[in-house]
């Protein structure tokens, strides 16, 4: 298992693929159970897959032929929308619609912290110095939890209350990007905690799409920006040293909303996932559909990839 790539669809159902010949080649079909599979992440020894399932998480043993979770992480109160492995694969970040942000200790599967966002997370992500969260929200906040301090140390408000969807950090820890519901993209630099500088230097802000905008996401280079929203398309931009971004190419092919995409380690291939049932696999390259995944029969809506040493 060199590659995995996973789907999650509102059809309940989690496929894994082969990535080139676009064979499923494992379903977990959930039969009977209820709640669509809201966002799926892979964690960094390719061993466990997270899937937030309406207010639950499930983990799953990736090279096991069995649709039984190894566990189930309990505590939410209404939808995971976010899920995210800390770096050493022991702690889970999710975020929720109840307003929290909670980390699970895999080991024991307990909450190990509860931070209290105030409003519905639509996102969160990890910092690459694995010493902080950012997270958005339905009140138009992303805020910096820092877990060394157990409290929110930074809070960004970049259009009022225009719900934020999505954020993404760069790898290397020097810029963020958030995404709203009207497809404006917000960016900032991110300075060093100890300088003269803010933390969070806001420098661009651009119209990515003229619909709603459902996740932002970097290259794993830094070189590239991905933008999927409503209006079927993927935005492909490019991010100069001085953080000019310019629309580069639009992915055309999915007939209804893109809700999801991820990289490959080496940003030469891009995952989507859409309502149109399918998922796509891109070249970046040429910016052409290289394969199709079907086999959802409804909307595909989150999508995971791990290509890189497990």
């Amino acid at each position: 298992m060199s590659v995995i790539l996973v789907t999650g669809s509102y059809d309940h159902e989690i496929r894994f693929w082969e990535a080139w010949s676009g064979i499923c080649s494992r379903t977990i079909a959930r039969s009977g159970e209820s709640g669509q599979v809201n966002r799926l992440a892979i964690s960094p020894d390719k061993r466990l897959l997270a899937a937030a399932i309406h207010k639950k998480v499930y983990i799953y043993e990736i090279t096991s032929a069995s649709s039984t979770p190894l566990t189930c992480l309990d505590a939410h109160t209404n939808n995971v929308t976010s899920v995210s492995f800390h770096s050493e694969g022991k702690w889970l970040v999710t975020g929720s619609e109840d307003g929290t942000i909670r980390i699970w200790d895999l080991r024991s599967t307990q909450v190990h912290r509860t931070y209290d966002n105030g409003a519905p997370v639509n996102d969160v992500c990890v910092h690459p110095n694995q010493g902080e969260l950012i997270s958005c929200d339905q009140a138009g906040c992303i805020k910096q939890w820092d877990l060394s301090e157990n409290l929110c140390s930074h809070e960004l408000t970049p259009a009022g209350d225009v719900p934020i969807r999505s954020v993404s950090l760069a790898s290397d820890g020097s810029c963020l990007v958030a995404g709203n519901n009207k497809g404006k993209c917000y960016v900032w630099k991110i300075n060093e905690e100890k300088s003269d500088l803010p933390r969070y230097q806001a420098v661009t802000k651009f119209s990515a799409h003229k619909k709603y905008l459902t996740r932002v996401l970097l290259s794993p280079d830094v070189k590239y920006l991905a933008t999927c929203s409503a209006d079927t398309t993927v935005k492909i931009w490019s991010i100069s040293q001085n953080y000019e971004f310019r629309q580069e190419k639009v992915l055309q092919g999915h007939q209804r909303w893109v809700w999801d995409c991820a990289f490959s380690a080496d940003s030469a291939y891009l995952v989507t996932a859409s309502s149109d049932h399918t998922a796509r696999l891109w070249e970046m390259a040429s910016g052409e559909t290289v394969r199709q995944y079907n086999g959802h029969h409804k909307a595909a809506v989150c999508c995971a990839l791990h290509d890189g040493a497990g």
